[in-house]
């Protein structure tokens, strides 16, 4: 039997929006996928600057309502509502669960849609609180991507089993954004910052470069971010700064390994990569912190620009 999903609508509103002048460009703010987002603009034009701002808004809500698994509406909870059903699905949904099965073979496993699963016994809020092996255990018989089937026009998930698109989605909503801001508004220089997840959509005049500040978790006293210049492409940064557990002195990071239910072993505290899009420097961060304390030597043979913390 197949599941025909209605179409996601796209919001008829969108998150207020803030929009500032800054030296010699202009800051747009809102909130949107649990990120504050921010959207740096080349114009001394303040209604292009709220124009552009207005769009990435629009756009990313469009993202969050059709792919958040939190929202009942959205395909993400369509599909892991379907029991077992095929579902018919679009070709923006088949593009990004295709880039999924890309990021699970490339991981050769490590990267699963289908862990978010875990999520039910693991609640990284800072505290004490490391489920006992017991509670783990029977949700890994609902873990492993290898058992779905998909096409370019349909999805099936085995019966009990879920997806959770939060480990691509923030990423892909940045890049939509930027290609958006590009098509509408070409030779105007963005920068697209959804929570630290960035893409610069084309070189600034004079080919200044942007400056942004990477977070350092590790730092114990001053200065506690990295200025990095960037003139193009994307970054994209991966970390526990702010989702971890803490138990007898250990720190357990959110980052988990599929095969075990369990935090990755010894991960760096947060590794930024930059890379020609922020979807494939999410993609490599994210595949740096499942090597644990391999992140940097994996990073580094692959000639990626980098920054590790530990």
């Amino acid at each position: 039997m197949t599941v025909t999903m209605a179409d996601n609508p796209i919001p008829a509103d969108f998150p207020p929006v803030s929009v500032s002048s800054k030296e010699d460009f202009f800051l747009g703010e809102f909130d949107a996928m649990a990120s504050p987002c921010e959207i740096l603009i080349e114009t001394q034009d303040s209604r292009t600057a709220r124009s552009i701002t207005e769009q990435a808004a629009r756009e990313a809500k469009r993202i969050e309502y059709k792919f958040s698994r939190y929202r009942q509406d959205s395909v993400v909870s369509n599909i892991n509502r379907a029991q077992g059903k095929t579902v018919t699905i679009d070709e923006e949904t088949y593009r990004l669960l295709h880039f999924a099965d890309i990021c699970f073979t490339l991981s050769e496993g490590m990267f699963d849609i289908t862990a978010g699963v875990l999520r039910k016994a693991w609640r990284f809020d800072g505290s004490d609180n490391v489920p006992d092996k017991h509670k783990v255990a029977p949700l890994l018989a609902y873990i492993g991507w290898q058992r779905t089937t998909l096409t370019p026009t349909q999805f099936t998930l085995p019966t009990g089993m879920e997806i959770d698109l939060g480990g691509i989605g923030k990423e892909y909503a940045v890049d939509k954004v930027a290609d958006l801001i590009k098509a509408n508004h070409p030779g105007i220089s963005t920068v697209v910052n959804f929570g630290g997840d960035i893409q610069v959509t084309e070189r600034r005049k004079q080919d200044k470069p942007w400056m942004i500040g990477i977070e350092n978790p590790a730092a114990t006293s001053g200065d506690t971010s990295t200025i990095v210049k960037i003139y193009q492409g994307g970054l994209a940064t991966s970390g526990d700064a702010r989702r971890y557990l803490l138990n007898k002195g250990q720190r357990y990071s959110h980052i988990l390994n599929p095969f075990t239910g369990f935090p990755v072993v010894n991960p760096p505290r947060s590794v930024t990569v930059a890379a020609d899009n922020c979807t494939q420097a999410g993609l490599l961060a994210t595949l740096a912190m499942l090597q644990g304390e391999l992140a940097k030597s994996f990073l580094e043979s692959q000639g990626l620009t980098h920054w590790v913390y530990v």
